[in-house]
């Protein structure tokens, strides 16, 4: 026996933990403050009169909403000085939950990238909502609002997202052939493969933070895309040389993608989105190693909702 599971309180926590984290997430887009979001919930858990706790999986979740609601205001205005495009904390992520598609796609890079254009309370309300279904009534006591302002900002946020969040049709499969395919073509320096995996107009985000050298602005276009990424396997790239480089197709965020890495630490991470015939719309690249923690770490995360 180990002293977890000798301890009814910790037990219960521990059993709600995956789900607390996985609410956290979703609303922050940060692995990192996410785990900080659910340390806080554990101390006030802790300090909490758990006799009149009716439903603990209820009241964590609403400890844990309020707490990351809370860091994601405070966080709004480093993001809004951020050097250059800000993207979400890529986290590695595996198991059954992510075999459903809600799930996956709720955790995308693509609709965690949506969620970041709403305001701190709408995101929180539609995850809630839209991802975990959780009521109105259940919401306005987890976020401190009247039942009608959750309303107006779950209808809100809903609209707001339905004419932002991708539309790709392609399946799972067809995006992991995608992703292999481009993998081969960008470490062989293929630039034709590349062209053809690409939609036109496709858009590359990259997200250093000002602590390593990527495009401040978002770079356009199929040609210049491709010429980016078949460049890889010639150009020394955060002091790795290009034969000591390593890449692998991993699960990132519920969905194929691609992790480069160096002697000893993870330098970069790509994911994609597709066009309903399997083309790459957007690609979103992480090299910022403060955001790289949770994929250096090897933490695979179980994202489920339920």
């Amino acid at each position: 026996m180990t002293a977890l599971s000798t301890h009814p309180d910790q037990q219960i926590f521990h059993e709600h933990r995956r789900l607390l984290f996985s609410v956290a997430y979703r609303v922050l887009g940060s692995a990192a403050d996410a785990e900080d979001a659910v340390q806080d919930a554990w101390i006030k858990w802790s300090a909490a009169d758990r006799s009149q706790v009716a439903d603990p999986k209820a009241y964590l979740t609403r400890i844990v909403s309020n707490l990351a609601l809370e860091r994601l205001r405070s966080a709004r205005h480093k993001r809004e000085t951020y050097v250059g495009p800000w993207l979400p904390e890529p986290i590695l992520t595996g198991g059954d939950a992510c075999e459903a598609v809600t799930d996956a796609e709720s955790v995308s890079m693509a609709m965690l990238v949506v969620l970041e254009t709403l305001s701190p309370l709408e995101r929180a309300v539609f995850v809630l909502k839209e991802v975990f279904d959780f009521s109105h009534a259940e919401i306005a006591e987890a976020v401190e609002r009247s039942e009608t302002a959750v309303r107006q900002a779950a209808h809100r946020a809903r609209e707001h997202v339905r004419a932002r969040r991708p539309r790709f049709a392609a399946d799972r499969s067809r995006q992991r052939a995608a992703t292999e395919r481009f993998l081969a073509a960008a470490t062989g320096g293929d630039v034709n493969a590349l062209l053809e995996l690409l939609s036109p107009d496709v858009t590359l985000w990259t997200d250093g933070g000002g602590k390593v050298r990527q495009a401040l602005r978002p770079v356009v276009g199929a040609a210049t895309v491709a010429a980016w990424f078949a460049a890889i396997g010639t150009v020394t790239y955060q002091g790795v040389q290009p034969t000591d480089m390593k890449a692998e197709l991993l699960e990132i965020n519920g969905e194929p993608g691609m992790v480069f890495s160096g002697p000893g630490r993870v330098i970069a991470t790509v994911t994609f989105d597709f066009d309903t015939d399997g083309r790459i719309t957007a690609i979103h690249n992480v090299a910022n190693p403060d955001k790289l923690q949770a994929i250096n770490d090897g933490t695979t995360y179980d994202i489920g909702t339920r």
